[in-house]
């Protein structure tokens, strides 16, 4: 497993989506819990209500003027219950005054603006809940308040309460394990596209860089298009070194073989003309193996550039490699010069455009001969940047102007060199939007080279001087 695999998705969208769902269950439960030890407490005390009412409709005034009660049976009864609940009553007369009950239950007035209060309290060290009803009885005369207290323990509130909560709980549990198999279901169907392109990946073999083509969801659909981008350009990367490496090995056979065989004959000389001879045969080598490695390398740079740019002066670029070479020419016997426009931008990268016309003006220097002119242009001309290099010598007859800008293709009457130079100059031009063109001069012999890029308006805000 990777280092950087340090947490499951599926592991943290569960707790995500399950978590919240624990917590609002949780919270749930203690809203039951209150609603059902609430609706227990109003069952419990309409009974207790109605057992104290009955027991003040029973409460009248003595001969004497003193209270008297008749405990009615059904008073008492109608609290009895399967919980064993037990039942305690207390009747008080005027402040201070207790008529009959239980004199120790505990005596508390009912509250203000309440024709019944209930308290909760303890007797005998139990919970009991408690009902007060204070009333006056009449003896015609005068009306004397009494107070009626029935209080009972609370089992059965507290078993009604357990049972509504118990059965709240189990429909809730059930109601949480559906929704936690209906998250799961969702999360591994979500995640089932993943896994099925980890699959498809994972069959795949080493040299296979194709893009991948499993469908998987619009939110996972840019990192499989960063994966395919990646892949395309690791599989171009691939491509450029196979071709540097196959394109060295065959370029560079020859010159070496040259360079081994020119040595060994050096070292078998009898004279000292004779090794020096060989040896400057195998430096001519080592110098024409440079410019092959030279050439290569500058190949791959192209094959692997992804063609962006930045506005370049096309004409101050010209005339400096145009002066660079003039002494190179005058050794050739060619007339090299320069006609150019100032400012003319194209947007490019400097050392590939500088590498691709130094590559033209070389190929003029080298074939044009003896005594030819050659002359190096750049202009604005239709919405473009014009690069030319034109030559008086032989040129290149039209059949074959199509090869010669493939890889290592050379003309019938051209002598040594690889067959790179126009093809450099063609795959670098097409790197940055641009086209060659091989034509005729202007009186009907040599060649002339352009090159058309899309051309950068002076006024642009991006250019830089």
């Amino acid at each position: 497993m990777s280092a950087r695999t340090t947490y499951s998705l599926r592991r943290r969208l569960l707790v995500l989506l399950l978590a919240p769902l624990l917590l609002v269950a949780a919270l749930a439960l203690l809203d039951t819990y209150r609603e059902a030890s609430a609706t227990a407490n109003t069952v419990s005390d309409r009974v207790l209500a109605g057992s104290a009412l009955a027991i003040a409709e029973r409460v009248v005034v003595a001969e004497d003027g003193s209270l008297e009660v008749d405990i009615p049976y059904v008073a008492l009864e109608m609290l009895t219950s399967s919980a064993q609940d037990r039942v305690f009553y207390r009747i008080d007369g005027p402040p201070g005054t207790f008529v009959t009950g239980y004199e120790s239950l505990p005596s508390v007035g009912k509250r203000a603006g309440e024709d019944m209060s209930f308290f909760d309290d303890r007797f005998r060290g139990e919970p009991i809940r408690l009902a007060v009803l204070e009333r006056s009885a009449s003896s015609g005369l005068q009306a004397i308040p009494f107070r009626v207290i029935v209080a009972e323990t609370t089992i059965a509130r507290t078993q009604l309460t357990n049972a509504l909560l118990l059965r709240s709980a189990i429909r809730l549990g059930i109601m949480l394990l559906a929704a936690a198999a209906i998250v799961w279901i969702a999360v591994s169907a979500s995640l089932a596209p993943l896994y099925r392109m980890r699959a498809a990946i994972s069959r795949r073999s080493p040299d296979d860089l194709s893009p991948i083509e499993e469908p998987v969801p619009r939110e996972v659909g840019s990192l499989v298009d960063t994966m395919n981008t990646f892949m395309r350009r690791l599989d171009s990367a691939l491509q450029s070194l196979k071709h540097f490496t196959g394109n060295a090995s065959h370029q560079l056979r020859t010159p070496l073989s040259i360079i081994r065989t020119q040595l060994a004959l050096a070292e078998r000389a009898k004279t000292l003309d004779g090794a020096l001879a060989a040896t400057k045969v195998a430096d001519a080598s080592v110098a024409d193996a440079e410019r092959i490695l030279a050439q290569l390398l500058l190949l791959a740079r192209i094959d692997s550039d992804r063609g962006v740019g930045e506005p370049v002066d096309l004409s101050a670029l010209a005339r400096d490699i145009t002066a660079d070479r003039v002494p190179k020419a005058r050794a050739a016997g060619v007339d090299l010069g320069f006609e150019g426009e100032d400012c003319v931008k194209a947007r490019v990268d400097g050392l590939l455009v500088r590498e691709m016309l130094g590559n033209l003006i070389d190929n003029a220097i080298e074939y044009a001969g003896t005594g030819a002119e050659a002359t190096v242009r750049v202009y604005a001309a239709d919405g473009a940047a014009i690069l030319e290099v034109e030559d008086t010598g032989p040129g290149i007859p039209e059949p074959q102007r199509h090869g010669a800008r493939h890889r290592f293709q050379r003309g019938a009457e051209t002598k040594g060199g690889m067959g790179l130079g126009l093809a450099i100059v063609e795959e670098i031009a097409t790197l940055f939007s641009g086209t060659l063109t091989l034509a005729e001069g202007p009186s009907g012999q040599g060649l002339k080279a352009q090159i058309r890029f899309p051309k950068v308006a002076t006024t642009d805000p991006t250019t830089t001087p």
